[in-house]
């Protein structure tokens, strides 16, 4: 599988992905400039963490208009995968991509610590090796991860499943101190209808080595590796 990890001016998760990607997961993957409009020869787009163009504006607003996004309506439509994290779930929802829009965290402080996520729905390529209620641990990194949704979106997301990840207690519990930005029932990352966009305020690609304190990014990764082996999805060429 051929990953592209895109790189906007003030992004700095890229390499963290890359590295991922490439060291830990064993798979190909390139570098995609934020001006590029090719993606014919990946099969899912990584969007990182960081700062977008300075997040000027709003976090992601002039990312969201950028070439490579643009490209990625029909990237998706014929069949392209692609994962989100942090700026890039910004990013997402700004262009349109995902439903909500992510907003001042509630406290108005930047947070930097270990979350617990609940999964809620397996039935996306990105979750398919998991289990419903299983615990992940992941770190965020964020000033801007409030979720938000108006009432008319928050019901179609619960009524398509597209709610993945809810912020709980380490046993799994979605209470609110286990909420660290104040988002909106919880929730920490969505999905598009067809379940091939993911985004999601917290860090996978800093969850994948033991030493990082935790692997569970890692199963991300692997559930949507094995997901697509097995149907087959991989983009023609």
């Amino acid at each position: 599988m051929r990953f592209g990890v895109v790189v906007f001016p003030g992004t700095w998760s890229d390499c963290d992905f890359h590295y991922v990607v490439s060291e830990v997961l064993r798979q190909p993957v390139k570098y995609i400039w934020h001006r590029d409009r090719n993606l014919d020869d990946v099969d899912c787009v990584v969007l990182p963490g960081g700062f977008s163009y300075g997040d000027y504006l709003r976090a992601g607003a002039v990312a969201g208009r950028s070439p490579v996004v643009e490209a990625l309506g029909d990237f998706v439509a014929r069949g392209g995968h692609v994962l989100g994290s942090c700026n890039g779930f910004q990013i997402l929802c700004e262009a349109g991509l995902l439903p909500g829009a992510l907003m001042r965290n509630e406290c108005l402080q930047y947070r930097c610590q270990q979350t617990h996520l609940v999964v809620e729905n397996v039935e996306t390529p990105f979750t398919r090796g998991l289990r419903v209620g299983q615990v992940l641990t992941m770190p965020i990194s964020h000033g801007e991860g409030k979720y938000y949704a108006d009432a008319g979106a928050l019901a179609k997301l619960r009524k398509n499943g597209q709610i993945v990840f809810r912020y709980a207690t380490a046993e799994g519990q979605v209470t609110r101190t286990a909420n660290p930005n104040g988002s909106l029932e919880s929730i920490a990352g969505v999905v598009n209808e067809e379940g091939t966009v993911l985004g999601l305020m917290p860090h996978p690609e800093r969850a994948a080595e033991p030493a990082m304190g935790s692997t569970d990014g890692l199963l991300i990764f692997q559930s949507l590796l094995g997901s697509l082996v097995e149907d087959g999805s991989f983009l023609k060429r």
